[in-house]
This record gives C-alpha cells, sequence and structure tokens, in this order.
C-alpha cells in the first residue's frame, strides 16, 4: 500500500508489521552520483506523514532531521538517536525520564529506580531495544525468581517474590508499550511473557464474636479512637495515619481521605493515596465521630488526628503494627496483620447487608468486580445461605 505525493515530497506505505513507513530522498551521493533515500516510521498514517513533512522541510532547510522519540527529545537530557540504536537501558531511563517520572508518586519513582538500576539493566541492558524478545524477558523473569536479591544486593539467600517480579513485567510493559507508540518498535515483547502467579496471602478475620474483647483491649492501651475508627471503615494503615483533625466533619459525620503516610528511604513521607479511587469521603458512625471528638479534647492544638505520644506527630505505620500486635495478644486472640482489620471490616459489612459497590467504593477499590475477587469466600458463603433460604421457602410450597 503506497501513498505517492508530489515529486520531492516522498512516499508513504503501510509494511507488513503494521507500521507506516515515509521514504524520501536525502540527497545525492557526491562519488556515485545515486540518491540517498532515507525512511521514517510511525505507527499510525497520520503521524507518519507528519514526520515526513518535517523530514522534507529539514531537508530543504539543510537541517538535521529529527525522527520519532528523537524528535520529542529535542532540548533535554535524553540521548537522541535512531530508533534502531536504543538498548534497552538507553530507552528505560529515556522513558522513565520524559513519560514517567513526573506522573508517579515519590515511592512509585523509588519503586521504578530501583527495577530499572538494580533488576533490569545489569541483566538486559546492553540488548538492543528492537532485539529485545519475549523470551529474553521470560529468562529474565526466571532468574530473578531464583537469584533477584542477589542481584539487587538485598540478600544472597533467595530470589525475589511473584508479586516483586510481576510488578517488574508491569513496569517494563509500560515502558515498552510507549516505544510502540512512539514508533520505536513494532510490537511489545511483554505480551508474550507470562509472569508468576501471585501468591494470595492467607486473609484471617477477627470474628465477629471477637471484636468486642479487641476493642476492650485497645481501649486500656489508650488507642481505642484509632482502632474502632479502622474497624469501621476499613482504611489502608498510611490512610488512617495521615488523617489531620481538619479531615473530620462531625455535623455530616464523614472523614476525607485525600493522603497517606509511608516509610522511604528511612523517612515518613505523605502524599496523595494509592490511586484516583483511594480519594473518597466515607459517612462514619457517630460512635466514632464522638470518639474522635473525646480524643482531639486531649491534644487540641495538635494537627493530627492521632497524634503519637511520644513525638507529638502522626504515628509511623510500625509503630501502630506493633500496638495492633498487643492487643491481640492482650485480648487472647490469633495473630494477624494490621491490614486484616480492614478484611474485617469489609467481611463483617458484607455480612450485614452492605451492597458490594457499596463497599467497594468505601474500600477505594477501582472496580466492584476486584472487591468480589478479593472477598469470594464471603461471597459465596452469602451465595449458599440465600439458597438454603430459597430452598425451605420454596419446600413450604410444595
Amino acid at each position: 500500500m503506497s501513498n505517492r505525493k508530489n515529486r520531492g515530497d516522498g512516499s508513504i506505505r503501510k509494511r507488513s508489521d503494521g507500521r507506516w513507513e515515509g521514504r524520501y530522498t536525502a540527497g545525492r551521493n557526491e562519488e556515485t552520483g545515486k540518491l540517498i533515500y532515507k525512511s521514517v516510521l510511525a505507527r499510525t498514517q497520520a503521524e507518519c506523514k507528519r514526520q515526513l513533512r518535517e523530514a522534507v522541510w529539514n531537508r530543504e532547510h539543510k537541517a538535521t532531521p529529527l525522527t520519532g522519540l528523537a524528535q520529542e527529545t529535542q532540548g533535554t537530557s535524553a540521548p537522541q538517536m535512531n530508533c534502531q540504536e536504543y538498548t534497552v537501558a538507553q530507552w528505560l531511563q529515556t522513558w522513565y525520564d520524559l513519560y514517567a517520572k513526573q506522573n508517579i508518586r515519590e515511592s512509585t519513582q523509588i519503586q521504578y529506580s530501583y527495577f530499572m538500576n538494580q533488576l533490569v539493566i545489569p541483566q538486559i541492558g546492553e540488548v538492543p531495544l528492537s532485539q529485545l524478545t519475549g523470551l529474553r524477558l521470560q529468562i529474565l523473569y526466571q532468574d530473578l525468581r531464583i537469584n533477584g536479591r542477589v542481584h539487587s544486593q538485598k540478600r544472597a539467600s533467595s530470589g525475589l517474590s511473584p508479586k516483586t517480579v510481576r510488578s517488574v513485567h508491569m513496569f517494563l510493559h509500560a515502558a515498552l508499550e510507549q516505544a510502540v507508540r512512539a514508533g520505536i518498535i513494532a510490537k511489545n515483547p511483554t505480551m508474550e511473557c507470562k509472569p508468576p502467579k501471585l501468591d494470595r496471602k492467607e486473609m484471617k478475620v477477627i470474628q465477629p464474636e471477637q471484636i468486642g474483647d479487641y476493642l476492650q483491649a485497645a481501649a486500656e492501651r489508650n488507642v481505642l479512637p484509632l482502632f474502632f475508627l479502622e474497624l469501621t471503615t476499613g482504611l489502608r494503615r498510611g490512610e488512617l495515619l495521615a488523617l489531620l483533625w481538619s479531615d473530620l466533619d462531625p455535623q455530616n459525620r464523614s472523614v476525607s481521605v485525600t493522603k497517606s503516610v509511608s516509610r522511604l528511604n528511612g523517612k515518613l513521607v505523605v502524599s496523595q493515596p494509592k490511586t484516583q479511587h483511594s480519594i473518597r469521603t466515607l459517612i462514619v458512625p457517630q460512635q466514632a465521630v464522638d470518639l474522635l471528638i473525646q480524643e482531639h479534647s486531649l491534644h487540641p492544638n495538635n494537627p493530627y488526628l492521632f497524634p503519637s505520644p511520644t513525638t507529638g506527630t502522626m504515628y509511623s505505620p510500625e509503630t501502630v503494627a506493633r500496638i495492633h500486635k498487643r492487643i491481640l495478644r492482650d485480648a487472647g486472640l490469633e495473630d494477624c496483620r494490621f491490614h486484616d482489620l480492614r478484611h474485617t471490616f469489609a467481611t463483617v459489612a458484607l455480612q450485614n447487608g452492605v451492597d458490594i459497590k457499596t463497599l467497594s467504593g468505601m474500600l477505594g477499590h477501582y472496580s466492584s468486580g476486584f472487591t468480589l475477587d478479593t472477598y469470594t469466600h464471603v461471597t459465596r458463603k452469602m451465595q449458599e445461605e440465600a439458597a438454603e433460604k430459597m430452598g425451605q421457602f420454596m419446600e413450604m410450597k410444595l
């Protein structure tokens, strides 16, 4: 398929790999007198036409043509080169600097830098981007599962978890997908890969009849408001600890969730929550409002909803996890993670008739389907109970 233009303006055609190629004359060989042809590549016909026009203009004005990403990166510190010259390392750094860094949270920046500089580049950084295959990436994933901690110099005894390797896969997928959109490679090799399945951590919940004992133990340690709010909202730990007094609206019985705290490089950093779906306003029980007002009266000039009695600033996530463990021990309950308090809230909510879409919004999930998948064990039990009730009802009609 070819689309001829005026003489000297070049021509375009669709290649067998799905990309569009624009060819133009760049001059004449002084020794042989033969014409010199050059090409531009793009994913769409419109983009190919644009690049071809600019290449012809550059030729007429004796300028050095820039194509694809090299044109986009002019004036930046990113390397300017033809598509075929990028190595994996050069492209990952270019993608991170131009496309990713300014659009992700600080914690994600640190994670991406770790993936790029410690796990991927040492292994396949010198591979030309055009020669990177799904098979080569699959070998990388397998090696990370076995020797990943050796490569990252974290621990020499085991490989990386399936979750971490899947995160590396998603990181590479995003970077290479941008390379496809920029016309640098024809297809994304991560599409040919099969990342490891996630190991689902066992979900432990505090049983409804045990919640009273848990809260009583929390009250004896003078932390009842914090843990009562957790069990009635299911907030993520970082979201809970980052709450300010100004986030509470006592009149409307609501709490605004707009930030989260996490530890980065040894320091507590407050940033936006996990996703845009995590920014939400929750209606809380009146008992929670009363407890929060009572808590604030103990430190009326402190902006934090739950200030640490030691530092006067917010609790660290690790400190709250330790307090949670002590509460479990005091109440004589089975050990579980702080995150399992979130699962406890969701389980109790479902068992008490809260619909899945409402619960999904309260938890800050991106979809109701994700919530259903996470709490399949609860919904299945509810379906069994519903089936039993319908069976009893129909039996009475026979």
